[in-house]
Order: C-alpha cells, then structure tokens, then sequence
C-alpha cells in the first residue's frame, strides 16, 4: 500500500513538518488529517524558514496535491493569510484542497478559548487560545459550523444565527463581555468562502481514488501522541486525536489502506504549555538544550520547556499508533554534550516501571531511570551517511530504536532538506 503515516510521539514539536516536507518530494499527495493553526510545522527550505500552520507541508512542491481533512479545524482568516503569504513568494495554491466536512473556526471560538482559559486561573491547560478545543466542543455538541454549510449562503446564516444566539448568552452572562454582531460576522465569513470556494472537495472520495490508483499519498499529524485527546497527559492535551488511527476518521479512509507509519522521535524531549514531564531539566542542562535548539513555539513563540529522552514515552507512543520506523530529528543539537542520557523507566514508591502511567498524580511522583551514553563530541550536520555517524551516536540511534520496537527511518542533523540521512526505506 503506497500510503505513510507521518506522527509525533512526543508532546510535538519533534519536527514533523521537516519530515513530512523530505518525504512529500516523492509524494502525490500529502493530507492532513487533523488539529488546527494551534500547531506549527517548521520547514526549511533553499535556505528560507516557512512556519506553516494549517497548510499541508508538501505545499512547497509545485506538483503535490495537498489536502486539508475534514477532522481538521479552519480559521479562514488564518488559512487566507498563509496562503496569500506563501503566493507572494511564488509557491502555486492550485493544488489545495479543503474538505467539505471540515469544522469552522468563529470569533467566538477564539473568544471563548482565551475566556475559559483565564476562568481556570492556575488549572488552566496552557492552550494557544486559537479556538481549536471550542471549535471541536461544537462539533461533538452538533452545533458547530462546516465547510459545506460556510459555502451556501443560506444555509451559514441560518446556522450562524442559531449559535450566536446561544454563543452571545455566553459572552454577555457569563463573561461580561459584548455580544458579537450576527452582520458583521456574516459579511466577513462569506467573504472568505468566495476565496476558498475553488479548493472546496469531497476529500474522502479524492483520497480514496488516490490510494486505489496507486499513488503514493502521506498523511500529515498536527501535535502528537502524548497530545492525543484519549491517550495523552489528559487534561493537558490537544482537543483531536493526533496518532495514526485517527487518520481514517479524519480523511475518510478505511484501515487496510493505511500503509507504514512513520514517528518522528526528537533525539531529546520538549513540551509547551502545562502538564507533566517526567524527565524535564530544570538545570544549566537544560537550559543549554534550548538555547542550541532555539526550543520557542513556531506558532505562540513561547520557550519550550526541555528534558533528556524518555524511552517509556516512546513504548507507549509506537503501541498505539503502531510504529513501523522512527524519523530521529536534531541529533546535532546533542553533538556538544560529553554525555546523553535516555530514561529507560520509572520508579515510583522503590519500584521499577516500564510503561507510561495514566494518572497525574503518579506521573508527578515518578523518578527517571536513566541510561547514560558517552557523547559523540563532534559535528553531525555535514553527515550524509548512517555509516559515517559517529560510533557513539549510532549507538544511541539504536538504543533508541530498540525501545520504540521500529527500525530506524531517517535520522536527521539539522533543518534544511540536504541535511538528512535515509538508513530505510519509507515508501
């Protein structure tokens, strides 16, 4: 089956939109299938930096179809400003494509995120305040808005009109804030949907009809596992389902056409926002960690937080999306380190775990159990051959592998496409 899954198995931020843009260059298409703008792929391409936020990242390639599915949140406004950006500097939109069934992202999703967010006071789970996690409330409470409906007229200003007037009791009653005007959010969204009108498909029939003609299609997570709405640090996750199997709900696509998947490892851990973590570095470590790696949201700009590798992460993130090979990025970062160190397990209470536990309250108590590996002390970045990798970092590598059950994909040494070493076949 010509299809690759592309996911993160950390808290994201692992360098996906790198991988996903060296892999799209042997793509026919390449689909993302969930989250929204709150997450931000990073892609360096001829030596310019393209943060991109809902756009697929084969959309640097001229002949790649790149499709947005119909479990992704949309921000028009959002999506317009990156595609207008991304024109300007010659890249062609014609490829796009927008699922029908995809959810819209309102003003008062946006509203209500940075209100809620404020209301949790120190409980609060460190959102973006983009409007993704209101946007998919709506969706489960089956009043949310759809790219289908955004495209008639009609039938936006019926819906429109129904959510304001439950969305306004909100904001005036419960917030204190002013009602939105029903013409103004109209006249504003309307004037989106004639701009995005041409991209607007069934994607599901369109993928389908890719996969069963053969073409190679890669599909494209936003965030990551331990971000997963039912599998990650729950409450302190993403508000969709970022692991492989969401991709048959989040395109339209049955199981058996989900080829390889493909999780993309950071050579050490970061995490935005609240939560735990168990192997964070509080230290000059770690510090250190961020400064090399400039560790700051693509998207909020925020300082990542930063911490060595932890291998009962990776376990249980490869036995739920069911990893076939790993993408190890910025290994180069670890090239001044006279040592690395990997957790390979916890203790907690004098006893030794393997596996990644589901309460806070144990995760907040649990004690890393580190390996330590002699560091390589030399430069990674112009390395273009797994055999010419340093003997200490191949080591690593496959310390790393071997705990994540998967062989070893790519291994990455720094952001630019000529910067990457194939070890394995992934199409």
């Amino acid at each position: 089956m010509p299809s690759v899954v592309v996911v993160g198995t950390q808290w994201g931020d692992e360098g996906k939109g790198k991988i996903v843009d060296y892999l799209a260059e042997n793509a026919d298409a390449v689909v993302r299938f969930q989250g929204g703008n709150n997450a931000g792929h990073t892609v360096v391409a001829g030596g310019k930096v393209f943060k991109l936020h809902l756009l697929p990242s084969g959309i640097l390639y001229p002949d790649t179809l790149c499709v947005i599915g119909n479990d992704v949140v949309i921000d028009p406004k959002v999506l317009l400003e990156e595609m207008d950006e991304l024109s300007a500097q010659g890249f062609r939109m014609d490829g796009l494509r927008i699922s029908t069934r995809a959810h819209v992202i309102m003003p008062y999703h946006r509203m209500l995120d940075a209100l809620q967010e404020k209301f949790k006071g120190d409980a609060k789970v460190g959102t973006t305040g983009r409007g993704i996690g209101p946007c998919y409330a709506d969706a489960a409470d089956r009043i949310g808005i759809r790219i289908v409906s955004l495209m008639d007229r009609d039938a936006f200003a019926r819906e429109l009109k129904a959510a304001l007037s439950y969305k306004n009791i909100l904001l005036e009653k419960v917030f204190g804030e002013k009602p939105l005007d029903f013409d103004v959010v109209y006249s504003e969204y309307c004037a989106y949907a004639d701009r995005l009108r041409k991209y607007v498909c069934d994607t599901s029939t369109l993928v389908n009809s890719l996969l069963a003609d053969g073409k190679r299609v890669l599909f494209e997570g936003a965030q990551a596992a331990m971000l997963d709405l039912s599998h990650g640090t729950y409450p302190y996750v993403t508000s969709s389902h970022p692991i492989a199997g969401a991709v048959c709900t989040g395109v339209g696509i049955g199981p058996k056409m989900v080829g390889k998947v493909v999780g993309v490892v950071k050579a050490y851990s970061t995490r935005v926002g609240e939560g735990p973590f168990p192997t964070e570095l509080l230290d000059a470590t770690g510090d250190r960690i961020r400064e090399i790696a400039h560790e700051y949201g693509a998207t909020t700009g925020r300082p990542r937080r930063t911490g060595w590798l932890d291998a009962c992460v990776l376990r249980y993130a490869s036995r739920i999306n069911g990893l076939d090979l790993i993408a190890l990025t910025r290994l180069d970062i670890l090239d001044e380190f006279p040592e690395v160190r990997l957790c390979v397990a916890y203790k907690h209470n004098g006893e030794i775990i393997d596996h990644f536990p589901a309460s806070l309250r144990e995760l907040s108590e649990v004690e890393p159990v580190y390996e330590t590996f002699p560091g390589w002390l030399s430069r990674t970045d112009g390395i273009r051959s797994y055999a010419d990798l340093p003997v200490n970092c191949r080591r690593y590598i496959e310390r790393v592998a071997e705990l994540c059950s998967a062989r070893v994909g790519i291994v990455s040494v720094g952001a630019g496409r000529d910067e990457t070493i194939f070890a394995n076949d992934i199409w």
